[in-house]
C-alpha cells in the first residue's frame, strides 16, 4: 500500500535527495569544463601569431634593400612568404575559435566564434587598406612601416578583447606591448623597424604562449 521510504543515506529513485554538495561539485565541474573550453584556445592565438612574427618580419627584413643581414633573402621569396604566414595564422585563428566552441551554446558560442572571426575580417582590412595606400603612391618605406605598425596595433587590440573575455593579465601584457611596439618601431625607418618587431613582437606572444599553456594544464 505505502512506498517503503529510500534507505537513510541513498538518494530516492528520483534524485530529489541530491544533495547540496553534490550539487555544487556538478555545477563547478560544469563551469571548469566551459571556461577550459574558451582557454583553450588562447595558446594556439599566442603560438601562431608569435611563429608568423617572428620569422615572417626576418624574412622582410632580410630581403629589403639596404638591410644588414647577414644572410640575404630574395624578395620573391620573402614578401609571398610573409603573406602566407600571416594569411595562415588568420585562418587558423578562426578556425581554432569556431572549432573550440562545439558543444557550447549561448553566449560563450557566439564571443568565442567572433573573436575568432575577427582575426582574418581585420587583418585583411588592414591589407586592404595598405593596398589602397600604396595604389596612391606612397613609398615602400612608408608601406612598410604602415603594415608593420598596422598589425602590431590589430594584434593589440585582439589581445585587449582577449583580457575582457578571459580575464588574463598576460594577454594585458602582450597588448601593452605590442601597443608600444606599434607605437615606436615606425621611428626606425624601414627595414629596422621589421627587425624590431620581429625581436619584440615574436619572443612576447611565444612566451605568451607558453605561459597560456602552463595556465590551462592547471585548469
Amino acid at each position: 500500500m505505502f512506498e517503503n521510504p529510500a534507505p537513510e543515506g541513498e538518494p530516492s529513485a528520483d534524485g530529489d535527495d541530491l544533495q547540496p554538495e553534490r550539487l555544487l561539485a556538478l555545477i563547478d565541474d560544469e563551469t571548469r569544463g566551459m571556461k577550459r573550453a574558451l582557454a583553450v584556445q588562447v595558446p594556439v592565438y599566442y603560438f601562431v601569431w608569435g611563429g608568423a612574427w617572428l620569422l615572417g618580419y626576418l624574412l622582410l627584413w632580410s630581403a629589403w634593400p639596404g638591410s644588414t643581414s647577414p644572410v640575404a633573402v630574395p624578395g620573391w621569396l620573402a614578401i609571398p612568404a610573409f603573406a602566407v604566414l600571416m594569411l595562415g595564422a588568420a585562418i587558423t585563428s578562426a578556425a581554432v575559435g569556431i572549432r573550440s566552441n562545439r558543444g557550447i551554446k549561448g553566449v560563450s558560442d557566439f564571443v568565442g566564434t567572433v573573436y575568432g572571426l575577427s582575426w582574418p575580417i581585420l587583418g585583411g582590412t588592414v591589407a586592404a587598406i595598405g593596398y589602397a595606400l600604396v595604389r596612391a603612391g606612397i613609398s615602400d618605406d612608408a608601406a612598410a612601416i604602415y603594415y608593420t605598425s598596422a598589425y602590431a596595433l590589430l594584434v593589440a587590440a585582439m589581445y585587449l578583447a582577449g583580457t575582457l573575455v578571459w580575464h588574463s593579465a598576460d594577454q594585458l601584457v602582450i597588448a601593452l606591448v605590442m601597443a608600444v611596439a606599434a607605437a615606436v618601431t615606425g621611428f626606425f625607418g624601414a627595414p629596422a623597424n621589421m627587425l624590431a618587431m620581429a625581436l619584440i613582437a615574436g619572443p612576447a606572444l611565444l612566451i605568451g604562449g607558453v605561459i597560456a599553456l602552463v595556465r590551462l594544464r592547471r585548469m
